[in-house]
């Protein structure tokens, strides 16, 4: 399994025989390409596929020994790929097929082409947002199958307050290593606002929409159309909430401020503030809750990239409730 500094994936020869053939046999088409994948925090099997007959396919399994997040992860997404395909449209790529053969399981989808983000220009962060509304609008209110989890956002909700109950505002604060102290006093100073308007998100109500819970760039394609691929967290919820996650995501790519594709996608569809606010907030909470928390192995950017996105979260979260500039989230390393 080469890592190449990222997730630990295996390569195409290392794929065995009979699940290679099983692929050809759902595409009707010898595979005489496979490039390795790397994007997201696991270490799944992903390839991009050319195919005998010209056609382009992407590979997704998982197989033994992978843990099981991962295949609980691949399962949902077949359910989706298959029951929401009438609700996604062309929003999710098209799936082929899926089997199961020798300890692996696999799904066999549209492929979306290469990654086309980052980097981020104005122009594509406007396209991207609109198509987020788009997106949404088309699930709002919609009738969503049962199976389909509700709420999730809520478990974000209250993430401050177990940062402070649980003590770990130190950890918090130890981010900012030299200036540990301005960030201990900015965080108790601020808490209280934090916390309680993250757990608005409890008194947000309906309509609903699909929420992907997950998007990032390595989970879209811009093209023509946005593309949205990796659905294994998929709720029902407000579409601020998917807003605020995405839209920091973004900032700390080297994209613009947040308030830039959250003032796009209201164009497109209109947010509620107090929603927005309360979604910031707890989008905040949780990175930073995860970014001081130890290394996980076999995922090697997933700390650093959460102590990323706390700088963004925290930064837009102190502005959308006219709080004081978090200057120490500046030492807070990648």
């Amino acid at each position: 399994m080469a890592s190449w500094g990222a997730e630990p994936k295996p390569a195409w020869s290392e794929i065995p025989g009979e699940v290679r053939s099983e692929a050809e046999g759902l595409l009707r088409s010898r595979i005489v390409r496979a490039e390795r994948v790397y994007g997201g925090y696991s270490p799944s099997a992903t390839f991009r596929m050319r195919l005998a007959n010209g056609r382009l396919a992407f590979f997704k399994g998982v197989y033994p020994g992978a843990n099981d997040v991962m295949w609980r992860a691949l399962r949902t997404e077949r359910r989706v790929y298959g029951e929401l395909a009438p609700i996604l449209g062309r929003t999710a790529p098209r799936c082929f097929g899926s089997f199961a053969v020798a300890g692996w399981e696999v799904l066999l989808l549209e492929d979306v082409g290469a990654a086309d983000v980052p980097p981020w220009t104005a122009e594509r962060v406007r396209r991207v947002a609109e198509g987020y509304a788009r997106f949404h609008r088309r699930t709002l209110g919609r009738r969503i199958p049962r199976w389909v989890p509700r709420r999730l956002d809520l478990r974000f909700a209250g993430r401050w307050r177990t940062i402070a109950e649980q003590g770990r505002l130190a950890a918090v604060s130890a981010l900012a290593r030299a200036r540990s102290d301005e960030a201990h006093e900015w965080l108790e100073v601020s808490l209280p606002w934090l916390r309680d308007s993250a757990e608005d998100l409890g008194r947000v109500r309906g309509p609903s929409a699909l929420l992907h819970l997950d998007t990032r760039s390595d989970n879209v394609r811009v093209g023509p159309s946005l593309r949205i691929f990796d659905w294994p967290r998929l709720s029902t919820g407000p579409v601020e909430f998917d807003v605020a996650a995405f839209a920091q995501s973004i900032t700390c790519e080297g994209g613009p401020p947040p308030e830039a594709f959250a003032e796009a996608y209201s164009s497109a569809l209109p947010m509620r503030p107090a929603a927005l606010r309360a979604s910031i907030a707890a989008v905040s909470g949780y990175f930073a809750a995860m970014a001081p928390l130890p290394p996980i192995p076999g995922l090697p950017r997933l700390r650093s990239i959460q102590r990323r996105q706390l700088k963004a979260s925290l930064a837009w979260a102190a502005r959308a409730l006219d709080l004081p500039e978090p200057r120490w989230l500046r030492a807070v390393a990648d």
